[in-house]
């Protein structure tokens, strides 16, 4: 029996080592990444960073200094002086005043798309006296002084007027997190990407503004339509043009992990990007009471490799005024650490039936000692 006990406490002694659960090693990290740092697989310092006033104003003039750089529109120059240029399977109206015979009238249940003149594939376009002439790539007055020219040889002094009755030629693509994706004309109203969000109507609750991409020429552009709407950055707000793709993701990748001694350890998404320390541990029901050690809450941010890891002492309730204006950032760990008394009980919960089933099997064998019967003589 004394064998037995010695064995329980030699594991008991041990426990620490390797009992079950996940907890936070402070000295054994630093050891991980100073031998890293030695075997010159990276270079930088390793430290577990506290949560305080000073680090929070250190975050919060990181915040300003990191505000979205304005972007170049690459079509800023034709946004200033903007004229729609015909495209095939574009149809005109064409108005030629006091002939009323070269104007076909819409009438009461028929629309000028329906009567107008289409554009063929080709560029070109049929009108009467004047044939076919070529008109996609040309702007409205173009056309204008072009059939004026044209019909000056069988009408005196014309008076045109040419508008563009249905634009069927250029569109835009607008997918993801909208309301109805579709496909969105190009007009003679010059459209910019939240023109083209607007009228797919809106964004859905789960769009990612910050991510939202424009796909042209077969490029790639990201742009922060978050900092467009709440800063007023206009130079996210592009001019389109025929072709274009506007894909608006989701925010399924902006999500915080929340482990550890809380009531409801989860994953949470952030809103618009954006979630406090207090915020997250909020969302999750709070500390566990019972097993949580609220003086170990760790933010673990990076890779695996170089990590950064920031403490917050939250024995306090008052340092939770510390939480509520620590931001974090997608893909955060927050691990809230148990306490060295749960550690304990839980390994004491997991030696309790080897414990059990040794001193059983002791016991059966004292007692079998004990009642064997004896040799007659």
């Amino acid at each position: 029996m004394r064998c037995v006990l010695l064995l329980a406490g030699v594991l008991c002694a041990s426990a620490c080592a390797w009992g079950p659960g996940m907890y936070m090693d402070e000295s054994a990290f630093r050891k991980r990444h100073a031998e890293m740092a030695d075997a010159g697989t990276d270079g930088g310092a390793y430290e577990i960073i506290p949560i305080d006033a000073e680090l929070l104003g250190k975050q919060q003039a990181a915040l300003l200094q990191t505000r979205p750089a304005p972007k170049q529109d690459p079509l800023a120059e034709v946004a200033t002086d903007y004229q729609y240029r015909v495209t095939a399977h574009d149809v005109l109206s064409v108005i030629v005043w006091d002939h009323p015979e070269l104007t076909i009238p819409a009438g009461e249940f028929r629309s000028p798309e329906a009567t107008g003149h289409p554009v063929s594939s080709d560029g070109t376009m049929f009108y009467p006296h004047v044939g076919v002439v070529q008109v996609a790539g040309k702007t409205l007055q173009e056309i204008r002084e072009l059939l004026t020219q044209r019909l000056a040889s069988v009408i005196e002094r014309p008076q045109l007027d040419v508008r563009v009755v249905g634009f069927r030629g250029q569109k835009v693509q607008v997918t993801g997190e909208v309301v109805s994706p579709s496909s969105i004309p190009v007009t003679d109203v010059p459209l910019r990407v939240q023109d083209a969000i607007s009228q797919v109507r809106g964004l859905t609750a789960e769009a990612d503004l910050r991510g939202v991409t424009l796909s042209r020429g077969g490029k790639t552009f990201t742009l922060d339509l978050q900092a467009l709407y709440e800063q007023g950055d206009v130079s996210q707000n592009w001019l389109l043009q025929d072709g274009d793709i506007i894909n608006v993701p989701d925010r399924s990748r902006n999500k915080v992990f929340i482990l550890g001694e809380v009531r409801r350890p989860s994953s949470r998404l952030m809103v618009k990007g954006r979630m406090t320390l207090a915020e997250a541990i909020g969302d999750t029901e709070g500390f566990d009471p019972v097993s949580s050690n609220p003086a170990r809450v760790y933010v673990i941010r990076g890779n695996f490799n170089l990590p950064t890891i920031y403490k917050l002492d939250a024995r306090s309730p008052d340092a939770l005024l510390l939480a509520t204006q620590f931001q974090l950032q997608p893909q955060d760990v927050v691990f809230v650490s148990p306490h060295d008394l749960t550690r304990w009980n839980r390994i004491i919960s997991q030696i309790q039936p080897t414990v059990q089933v040794l001193w059983q099997a002791v016991d059966l064998g004292n007692r079998a000692l004990t009642f064997q019967p004896q040799n007659p003589p």
